[in-house]
């Protein structure tokens, strides 16, 4: 019968002790015996053709991985049945001692589902501002910025640069219809040039356009503040392999925004004076926030019970216009992650209707 010790720790790491007598096991040991006899090329025998004994002796080591790959989880299963362990990351196994035909006893680390607690998050305030309200100045100075962008593409602008000898500015896309108006500041031209009916049709776009980029720009910063001061009410021992997969989620952001400038990760750090290690290290506060944040609303999830059906979760797979990225979602694990990114984006919304405004 096996044999288990479960201790836990800080940080939600959970150390769980298993033995296991080798009646339990045996099976397992000539199921892993088999399937390395079959892969094995030993001398003077054909591939997988060799005796079992022959490669239980020259290939001990190599069964006793397999076997050990295969027992270890299972019997790890077993031991935390009953339990309120529910482990969030691989477990690192380490092996105490193996005696065929006798026991094989091992130690393993997993961290474990962290117990949050979040206080009235009904009672939250939080501020949702008025959107920016947008100018007619707003509009004229992005009417001016696209005109001036516009103007330098034009054929009588770039007749006047300096051309060499193979004619590299004659063979520019300019990427814009030729017009014939010679005027030196927005007009009908310009505007029926980049898509709109008129210079006020322009205008009335970007206006519309403004608008609604401070409507969205408001609402997410009324969501952050909801989401703060989530983070302020939730208690959790915040367990470090969640600060470091959040490390690593927002290292991810800054490759790209780095990429984005044209620049090399390394070029950016070397120009910051700082370290890989030190970024993290400065990040590392955010990060732990971050993660609260997470678990907190995740705590609300499932008070409030809020759930994403297979059909809600099919109706957003389905909008990806993407077949290649779509087909990604047939596995289960990206299932899984969009799953919980929609049960997150869902439970804020009911925050929405529950936070008092101030």
């Amino acid at each position: 019968m096996l044999t288990k010790n479960i201790v836990k720790h800080p940080k939600a790491m959970v150390e769980v002790q298993v033995a296991a007598p080798w009646a339990d096991v045996d099976a397992k040991w000539s199921e892993s015996l088999q399937k390395v006899a079959s892969e094995a090329e030993l001398p003077g025998f054909r591939k997988g053709q060799a005796p079992l004994p022959v490669i239980e002796q020259q290939m001990a080591a190599k069964v006793q991985e397999e076997f050990q790959k295969t027992v270890f989880p299972q019997l790890l299963i077993e031991a935390l049945q009953g339990s309120d362990v529910v482990p969030i990351d691989y477990p690192q196994y380490q092996l105490v001692s193996f005696v065929k035909g006798q026991q094989v006893a091992f130690r393993a680390m997993v961290t474990q589902r962290p117990e949050v607690k979040i206080s009235d998050y009904k009672a939250v305030k939080a501020t949702k501002n008025t959107p920016k309200v947008i100018t007619d100045e707003d509009v004229d100075k992005l009417v001016d910025d696209l005109f001036k962008r516009w103007q330098t593409r034009q054929p009588s602008a770039i007749s006047s640069q300096p051309s060499d000898q193979n004619g590299a500015a004659g063979a520019m896309d300019f990427n814009q219809t030729p017009t014939s108006s010679a005027s030196s500041t927005p007009d009908d031209n310009f505007a029926k040039a980049v898509g709109a009916l008129s210079l006020a049709d322009l205008k009335t776009k970007i206006k519309t356009d403004l608008e609604n980029e401070a409507k969205y720009n408001n609402e997410l910063d009324y969501e952050e503040a909801i989401l703060q001061e989530v983070e302020k009410l939730t208690t959790v021992e915040v367990p470090e392999v969640l600060i470091q997969d959040e490390l690593n989620r927002m290292l991810v952001g800054l490759q790209k925004r780095v990429a984005d400038m044209g620049l090399l990760l390394e070029d950016y750090l070397k120009s910051q004076g700082k370290t890989l290690d030190q970024i993290k290290e400065d990040w590392r506060v955010q990060a732990e926030k971050n993660v609260r944040m997470e678990l907190g609303l995740a705590e609300i999830a499932r008070q409030e019970k809020v759930d994403i059906t297979e059909a809600e979760l099919q109706a957003e797979i389905d909008k990806i216009q993407d077949a290649k990225l779509k087909t990604q979602f047939e596995a289960q694990e990206p299932r899984l992650h969009l799953r919980h990114s929609l049960r997150q984006m869902k439970t804020l919304d009911l925050l929405k209707t529950l936070v008092n405004h101030s």
